[in-house]
């Protein structure tokens, strides 16, 4: 039996990927790199925004007609965020939920005997120390906890993941340091909030972050994103922690948006005094911080005034990524009920802060033209050359290196998205 896995989504959804994969090996299930060998076909979805739904959903429409007789499963959040149109769009296919990782070799074999299987619903169970199929050895994705604290009225992921479940310090730390030994220089810590980590078991993700960097080994630790409102109980800790060499000078920190009445109606948990305050703390302790944010653009109470407030924000933080998202209804989310503000308004809201965002994210890889920076080589660029990280977190394009390696470089020219360089 031959199976093929595509993967939609966050990292964290990734590595829901590779626990799947990992899961059928471990019982000699093969796993193959093209629609056309497989027996069965898993989609593993992303649901956090329309137009991935609309893309998973016309990705599983196509399957069905272009290879009727091969069987599909649906993985990933549509399942729990919303079954009805799952089972208008594949009425054959069987389903494995986020939670239920554990049952893939079992809903595989069935449905390849003709069986429709569908395993939802919630569970504890751990996601770390499990079987893996890495699709990068240099990268190594470990899920710190599931779930999260907030109640984003604009979210429908946290239906999909459920409460926080944070994994034991000791079983993350034993994942990372076989990691490293088996070749890994790049360890990322993900989660919907890595900042609730230990919320609900009395452990801190400063800790965490501390125990893996004092492992032995050359590697570096990229951390995920950060709810504000979970990193203000901790954020001198999490400082300390992350101003550890091995540690990448890097935060992501959504904010969506520089309005605190909008903060307020997207029941956010913070505002933007307490935002600034943290980023204030960041940029003062690790001066090379790369900051990255999420803007929506749009949210149904937004109006110009809330709009100007966001520009004035970024103007004032000057973030080193900005992820712009226009607002969109969501299945099942507090916010869908409202009314959505135009589109010509939106679209024009967007396209301004877009050219903000370029702006902005040049003008900060700019400041690096004809620095020296040491990097870490990580993957092979799609146009050739390779790709490097700064310890900023920031990529670099380098010529005539080795992956996995660490190479002094002197940065030539700077664009919106990325660094170019030579070799010292």
């Amino acid at each position: 039996m031959k199976v093929y896995i595509e993967s939609y989504g966050c990292t964290f959804n990734k590595a829901d990927g590779q626990i799947i994969a990992g899961k059928l090996q471990e019982n000699d299930i093969d796993i193959v790199d093209s629609v056309d060998e497989a027996d069965v076909i898993i989609v593993n979805t992303c649901y956090v925004k329309l137009p991935t739904e609309n893309k998973v959903t016309y990705r599983i429409q196509k399957l069905q007609e272009e290879f009727p007789d091969k069987k599909i499963i649906v993985g990933g959040c549509m399942v729990e965020i919303d079954p009805e149109k799952l089972d208008k769009v594949a009425p054959n296919s069987s389903w494995i939920g986020p939670h239920q990782l554990n049952k893939s070799a079992d809903v595989v074999g069935a449905t390849y005997c003709g069986e429709i299987v569908r395993e939802s619903g919630f569970s504890k169970e751990s996601k770390v120390n499990v079987p893996k199929r890495m699709d990068d050895s240099l990268i190594h994705i470990i899920q710190i906890c599931e779930g999260c604290l907030g109640a984003c009225t604009f979210c429908c992921t946290r239906f999909a993941r459920g409460p926080l479940n944070s994994y034991p310090i000791a079983d993350i730390k034993e994942e990372a340091r076989k990691a490293i030994e088996n070749g890994a220089c790049e360890i990322q810590l993900t989660a919907q909030d890595t900042a609730a980590f230990g919320r609900d078991s009395g452990e801190k993700l400063s800790d965490l972050i501390k125990e893996i960097a004092n492992l032995d080994g050359d590697f570096r630790i990229r951390v995920g994103m950060m709810h504000p409102k979970n990193v203000l109980n901790d954020v001198d800790e999490i400082i300390d922690a992350m101003k550890h060499p091995k540690v990448y000078n890097f935060i992501h920190l959504p904010v969506q948006s520089g309005s605190d009445k909008v903060l307020a109606d997207m029941r956010r948990g913070h505002t933007i005094g307490q935002y600034l305050d943290i980023v204030s703390k960041f940029k003062k302790e690790i001066p090379d911080l790369t900051l990255a944010v999420d803007i929506i653009v749009g949210y149904p109470t937004e109006n110009d005034e809330d709009f100007n407030l966001t520009v004035d924000l970024l103007e004032k933080i000057k973030p080193s990524l900005i992820h712009l998202s226009k607002y969109q209804h969501r299945k099942g989310a507090i916010s869908s009920a409202l009314t959505e503000v135009p589109h010509e308004v939106m679209k024009k809201r967007s396209k301004f802060l877009s050219d903000i965002k370029s702006k902005i994210t040049e003008e900060e890889n700019k400041c690096l033209v004809n620095s020296h920076q040491r990097v870490l080589v990580i993957e092979k660029g799609s146009k050739g050359g390779f790709i490097a990280k700064t310890d900023s977190y920031i990529p670099v394009i380098v010529d005539n290196v080795n992956l996995g390696t660490f190479v002094d470089v002197n940065i030539t020219e700077a664009t919106a998205t990325y660094l170019k360089s030579e070799l010292l």
